[in-house]
């Protein structure tokens, strides 16, 4: 008889765990937007603008930032250097600008070769525009088509480049074929 009780309370534990699990799951999903609403900032800057797509950033299994690019009606993404767009990073964790500047140079020689004196230049300007993050604090990139990228932080310009091959190598790293996260470049296009 003890091993029929037994049986019994770790059925019922077992039932309650997958409800409560249910529960849980119901409650995220009701409480997570379809879709996200498109930043202030975009209403002047880019104004139409809808979300593309969004993705996440993973490092051995921890999130780094959530990544949504923002676009008009029509947006070609084998052509995307030459368009107009947003593309914003919601941080999960903390991080230093500095690593973030760093880090953006070391992917853009992923997508094209530049000179060392461009790296310099380049970095320089994004320890500028990316200042340290915490969690939920925002940066956006925003591409004119032309080659000028305007960079903010939670809605605060920190910095303006007009340089076609930096933003075409700068966005390229989520955006070109040759990013190092094929996945997230797949959900930011809305094909994942």
């Amino acid at each position: 008889m003890p091993e029929l009780r037994r049986r019994q309370v770790l059925g019922w534990g077992a039932s309650l765990l997958a409800l409560s699990m249910t529960a849980m799951t119901h409650d995220l999903l009701a409480a997570t937007p379809a879709s996200p609403a498109p930043p202030a900032e975009l209403g002047t800057a880019l104004p139409g603008a809808r979300l593309v797509g969004t993705g996440v950033l993973r490092f051995f299994g921890l999130r780094v930032y959530e990544a949504r690019l923002w676009a008009t009606a029509g947006f070609n993404p084998l052509d995307y250097a030459r368009q107009p767009f947003a593309l914003e990073l919601v941080y999960d964790r903390k991080l230093e600008g500095e690593a973030i500047a760093e880090r953006s140079i070391a992917e853009m020689r992923r997508v094209a070769p530049f000179s060392e004196e461009q790296g310099r230049q380049w970095l320089r300007m994004m320890k500028q525009a990316f200042p340290d993050v915490v969690a939920q604090d925002r940066l956006l990139g925003l591409n004119d088509g032309t080659g000028k990228v305007v960079f903010l932080y939670n809605g605060r310009e920190t910095a303006t480049i007009d340089d076609a091959l930096y933003a075409r190598l700068f966005f390229g790293i989520w955006l070109s074929e040759q990013t190092s996260a094929p996945a997230l470049r797949a959900a930011l296009l809305g094909q994942g």
